[in-house]
């Protein structure tokens, strides 16, 4: 009986002594101070995702905008929304965990409320006494500052889905052929189809690539509506060698990452380079088509021309044979030239009523092709008021691509009917039909002789053909680890 009272005993008191270590530490716990919040690397990140769409500085819903320091802390036409110190007294936290209609972002937008875990953040920095991190300006762009702290993710060794080729272009020696990845180029080989080399980009996307004849490989890439930029790289660069494929790092080596010629808020969307090399344009989401002068080399380039001429995204752009005018299309419909040299929009061509995403010259350059989401090609008058001539059907479904030989004697489109037609610009007969690919056609890229096509595909799926009879010559998966689904 003795043992059994002690044995009890003992229990009790080992559970006594648990509970009051456990008390300890939660009084501990409870007692010291909560881990410092920081406001551009915890809270900034929470309002891009959640607020910044509605409260950027040009919608200001509730005259409200949130996207620097000052102007958060300021409030809207509610007055201030941020209490020092006092979450439970400030609409910024109170609006992200109200079960009231007035939640935002909105329910009516279908948008989801914001984590619990993540508003969680936002109190205790509101409670911290919601200050700004120190060197940072309270007028300072926090997109911008945001940008700058962040950094791309490694590419995977092997890819596990296929990736969108959205960008393709031939080596200046037609030997290879760059195609877009996930945050990279891949090089392979064209004889061999092997991979030969990858390099690391900021850009989770490339959306254009060319060559400027100094060599430089000049890339629009995207962050899809966070950022976008133009990089020049160097493909000759020496890197790390692993297996048979050579790693460049485009993101911080100076020896393969050589110049950024453009930082935007969203995605710029194409390239092109005047016959001459001396002049590089590009166009994307923010409406804007950029003009710089290239003669110099990439490195060197100084921009000439900001130019205004689109209500919508930019999708394609063409130099004219003297690099004097510059034809653009857009997602408002229509296709446009502009002179240069007087700096003034000369015509404008509006008959596709809908998504024009590829524009090209004729030889003489008295007429202009354009294509689009109406899945035709159009042939117009350059000037003076941009007549339409001919229509030309083919394609089943959007035209999403145009390509201009260098000569301007061949053109090719590609649609999301995956096909790529070749068609004679002076008769503007469609010649060859050339197939193999398994998904919307997104790229093409013609090689320096003029003697290859390249085209990728959503699939991640590359075909080359040639373009004497129309033969497949290789075809591949531009991700590396995805095997090629076909290549007839």
């Amino acid at each position: 009986m003795k043992s059994f009272r002690f044995c009890v005993f003992c229990a009790l008191l080992s559970a006594l002594i648990l509970w009051l270590l456990r008390y300890s530490e939660s009084s501990t716990c409870a007692q010291s101070p909560a881990a410092p919040v920081s406001f551009i690397n915890d809270v900034a990140p929470i309002l891009k995702d959640y607020c910044f769409a509605c409260h950027d500085a040009k919608k200001r819903s509730g005259k409200y905008e949130m996207t620097t320091f000052a102007r958060l802390i300021a409030g809207g036409s509610n007055g201030e929304t941020v209490s020092p110190g006092k979450p439970q007294e400030s609409d910024l936290y109170d609006l992200m965990v109200t079960n009231e209609d007035r939640r935002m972002p909105p329910r009516k937008d279908g948008i989801s409320a914001v984590p619990k875990e993540k508003a969680e953040i936002v109190r205790r920095w509101i409670e911290q006494g919601a200050k700004l991190d120190s060197g940072i300006d309270t007028k300072s762009d926090l997109v911008k500052e945001l940008r700058v702290r962040w950094q791309p993710p490694a590419s995977p060794t092997q890819y596990k889905f296929a990736m969108p080729v959205t960008a393709l272009a031939f080596t200046p020696d037609g030997k290879e052929l760059v195609a877009g990845g996930h945050h990279e180029l891949t090089v392979w080989n064209v004889d061999s189809s092997k991979l030969t080399k990858r390099l690391r980009t900021r850009a989770e996307r490339a959306l254009a690539m060319l060559f400027h004849r100094d060599g430089s490989l000049i890339v629009a890439g995207s962050r899809p509506g966070q950022e976008g930029d133009i990089r020049v790289y160097n493909l000759q660069a020496a890197g790390k060698k692993e297996g048979e494929v050579i790693f460049l790092d485009g993101v911080s080596d100076p020896q393969v990452f050589r110049k950024q010629l453009l930082d935007s808020d969203d995605s710029i969307l194409c390239l092109a380079i005047s016959p001459d090399g001396n002049l590089l344009a590009a166009g994307g989401c923010d409406r804007t088509i950029r003009v710089w002068d290239v003669s110099a080399g990439a490195r060197r380039a100084k921009l000439e021309q900001v130019i205004d001429n689109h209500a919508d995204w930019v999708f394609a752009l063409a130099f004219d044979a003297t690099g004097e005018r510059l034809l653009s299309c857009a997602r408002d419909k229509t296709a446009k030239i502009w002179d240069l040299m007087n700096r003034e929009s000369i015509t404008t061509f509006p008959e596709h009523q809908n998504n024009v995403y590829g524009v090209a010259w004729s030889k003489d350059g008295k007429k202009a092709f354009s294509a689009g989401a109406d899945h035709v090609l159009r042939q117009w008058e350059a000037v003076p008021q941009g007549k339409q001539l001919k229509v030309l059907g083919g394609h089943n479904e959007d035209i999403l691509k145009l390509l201009s030989s260098p000569d301007r004697l061949l053109l090719a489109t590609a649609g999301a009917d995956k096909t790529v037609k070749i068609w004679e610009a002076e008769t503007q007969k469609n010649t060859k039909t050339l197939s193999g690919l398994t998904d919307q056609v997104y790229s093409l890229a013609l090689s320096p002789d003029g003697k290859l096509l390249a085209a990728g595909d959503y699939n991640g799926e590359v075909r080359i053909w040639n373009l004497a009879d129309a033969k497949l010559v290789k075809g591949f998966n531009a991700s590396p680890g995805i095997a090629t689904i076909s290549k007839k």
